[in-house]
C-alpha cells in the first residue's frame, strides 16, 4: 500500500457510489469498492472488523493486500472471536490494529463498578467502543465496515460508498448489497474462512451484551452506534 493521494470529499464519495452501485454481482461489487478505496487512499484506508467471521477481512485482503484492519478488543469477546482474530492475522494478508480501551475491564470495574454494561450501557459503549474507535480512525482518511442493508430497517438505504460527515472521512460499505445468502455462499465456497460460532447473533456478539439482549433491547445500541 502507498500513501493517500486524494483528499476525501463528499463529492468524491457520491461519484464513487454512483459508479459502483450498478455492479450486480455482490462479490465483484465488494472487490471493486475495496480496490478503489485502497488505490485512492493507500495506507490511509482501514476497515473495521468484529471478527465474528473472516468475510470482510478476506475480501479486503484479496483486493488490498496489507490492508489495515481495526479490531476493537473490548475485553468482553468470546474466546472464539479472539481465535478468529488470531487466525485472520496469521493467514490473511492484512495488517491488524488491535485497539483496546484506555482501561482494562478490571480497571473500569474499579472506577465505575462491575457490570457497567447492565447499569449504564451508553457509558460502557462510549468507554469501550466509541472512544477507542474514534482514536483509532483518527489516523486514517477513509474507512469501511461490514454493514449490510438487510440487517435492519434503518440500514436499507446504506450506500456502498458514503460520506461520514461526523468524522470527515469517506466510508465504504462493501457488503451493503449482500444478503445473508450471499454471505453463507461465499463462506461455504471458501471453507478456510472461520465462523466464530455456528449461529452468530447479527446484532450483538460480545458475551455481556448478548447475555442480556433478549431482555434488554437497548443493548442493540452497543453495536449499531459504531456504524
Amino acid at each position: 500500500m502507498t500513501a493517500a493521494v486524494v483528499r476525501p470529499t463528499p463529492e468524491l464519495a457520491a461519484e464513487a457510489d454512483a459508479r459502483f452501485e450498478g455492479i450486480a454481482d455482490p462479490v465483484e461489487q465488494a472487490l471493486a469498492v475495496l480496490t478503489w478505496a485502497g488505490e485512492t487512499f493507500g495506507d490511509s484506508f482501514a476497515i473495521t472488523s468484529s471478527m465474528a467471521d473472516g468475510l470482510l477481512a478476506h475480501l479486503a485482503g484479496r483486493a488490498v493486500p496489507g490492508v489495515n484492519v481495526v479490531f476493537l478488543n473490548t475485553g468482553y469477546h468470546f474466546a472464539e472471536t479472539i481465535g478468529t482474530r488470531d487466525w485472520i492475522t496469521s493467514v490473511l494478508p492484512i495488517t491488524l490494529h488491535d485497539v483496546q480501551p484506555a482501561q482494562s475491564v478490571a480497571e473500569q470495574d474499579a472506577e465505575h463498578g462491575p457490570a457497567l454494561y447492565e447499569r449504564d450501557p451508553d457509558l460502557c459503549c462510549a468507554l469501550r467502543k466509541v472512544q477507542p474507535l474514534a482514536q483509532a480512525l483518527a489516523g486514517f482518511t477513509a474507512w469501511g465496515s461490514g454493514v449490510r442493508r438487510d440487517e435492519s430497517a434503518t440500514r436499507t438505504a446504506t450506500r456502498v460508498v458514503d460520506w461520514d460527515a461526523k468524522r470527515g472521512m469517506v466510508k465504504v460499505n462493501p457488503l451493503a448489497a449482500w444478503t445473508q445468502a450471499d454471505v453463507d455462499a461465499y463462506i461455504a465456497e471458501r471453507e478456510a474462512i472461520p465462523y466464530a460460532w455456528p449461529d452468530p447473533d447479527p446484532i450483538v456478539q460480545e458475551w455481556p451484551s448478548r447475555k442480556v439482549a433478549a431482555e434488554q433491547p437497548y443493548i442493540h445500541r452497543l453495536t449499531t452506534r459504531l456504524n
